[in-house]
């Protein structure tokens, strides 16, 4: 079987963090007889077509090299609403992605095209199979559903590109409910994408009371709610992973905090450098909101490393609370601190969460499960459309 991604986020090296579990589900559908191509936007410093980890990817320019600013950054949709640069690139996006999406159906022919983010791909994806007849497989992973819960006028072309869908995924039972909600009717298919089980394994010595945290600095991932948490648990430190558009306003935050020397921020990571963090940290710390599922949660887990997070967005389908991690309301920050002292002062208890949340993730996040469910996916598809 062949299968044609089409995507605005993908690796852009081997190792690279953006759309990595999209190259991790590509290179676990071989075990399952299925062939992936990526069609994905152009950046700086990227080739027109390459492979990665063999894993053939063409890359479209859509804009002026000094304007293809838009992917690989998690910023899209705000990018675009800020500035007018921004939407002259993304009609140049539009029409360069749906050239290549036609190109690359005809020279391929696949059996099935998967779309990742209903916007801006599930849209062109759609094009291309009404024009070609080809089975499409919408997946939708969170940030896309925000867009159309949010902005009425996206709407149209939200159900536009559901009632075209042979099959619609989301990665959490949450996330399938917001997209119903957009959509009565909808009953999309729950279906996560995979984590590195072979990457994220325990290993190292673990630290006493250092944290982790690892997600973009912005207001959804909620690092603020876990920095103020950590005045009330005066010996606990903390290591942030990511950046983002809040850097600023974080580390001022600290400081004002008295945190500062308790926070050491790593910037953006290769998944091989955050592994031993993960191996290393008493536990991980996901105060977002929203989240659609949280793959950094079951990344941690992986890793024996518990997991404290607010009870939100897609992270419950991640995090059994007390038994793999410990969940808490959505904003609570005193419930958070005592979360996090909990974790200090019950060793044995963190221990055994732990290891019963490495199993849960391996039998839900896995490479090759993941790959099984998704295989099963499109073979429905193309029973429905043959």
């Amino acid at each position: 079987m062949r299968v044609l991604f089409l995507t605005h986020s993908f690796p852009r090296f081997s190792g690279d963090v953006p759309g990595s579990f999209l190259h991790r589900l590509a290179v676990a559908l071989r075990t399952e007889n299925i062939d992936v191509h990526v069609v994905a936007p152009s950046a700086a410093g990227l080739a027109p077509s390459e492979r990665i980890d063999g894993v053939p990817v063409e890359r479209f320019r859509y804009a002026p090299r000094s304007r293809e600013t838009l992917a690989y950054t998690g910023t899209m949709a705000q990018d675009v609403a800020a500035s007018w640069g921004a939407r002259f690139a993304m009609a140049g996006y539009m029409g360069a992605g749906l050239a290549s999406g036609l190109r690359a159906r005809r020279r391929l022919a696949p059996d099935v095209i998967h779309a990742h983010w209903w916007f801006p791909s599930g849209l062109l994806a759609a094009v291309v199979a009404r024009f070609t007849g080809t089975p499409l497989i919408t997946t939708m992973h969170g940030s896309d559903v925000r867009f159309a819960r949010d902005i009425p006028a996206s709407r149209p072309m939200f159900r536009q590109v559901m009632q075209r869908s042979s099959r619609v995924t989301v990665v959490s039972r949450w996330l399938g409910a917001e997209a119903t909600a957009v959509m009565p009717g909808l009953a999309p298919i729950v279906a996560p994408m995979p984590v590195a089980a072979e990457r994220f394994t325990p290993g190292g010595r673990r630290h006493e009371n250092r944290f982790l945290f690892v997600g973009r600095l912005n207001e959804q991932k909620g690092l603020g709610h876990a920095l103020r948490a950590m005045v009330h648990v005066p010996q606990a430190t903390i290591d942030v992973v990511g950046d983002g558009p809040d850097r600023d306003s974080l580390e001022l935050l600290a400081t004002e905090r008295g945190l500062a020397g308790r926070v050491v921020w790593h910037g953006q990571l290769t998944q091989l450098e955050l592994a031993p963090l993960y191996q290393s940290a008493t536990a991980l710390v996901v105060p977002s909101t929203d989240e659609g599922l949280g793959l950094v949660a079951a990344e941690a887990l992986l890793c024996e490393t518990p997991v404290i997070a607010f009870r939100s967005g897609g992270l419950p389908d991640v995090i059994s609370h007390g038994r793999s991690g410990l969940l808490v309301e959505a904003g609570d920050e005193k419930a958070f601190a005592g979360a996090m002292q909990r974790v200090l002062d019950r060793p044995a208890e963190s221990r055994a969460m732990a290891k019963a949340g490495r199993m849960s993730a391996i039998a839900a996040f896995s490479p090759e499960a993941v790959a099984r469910r998704y295989a099963g996916i499109y073979r429905d598809a193309i029973g429905r459309n043959g």
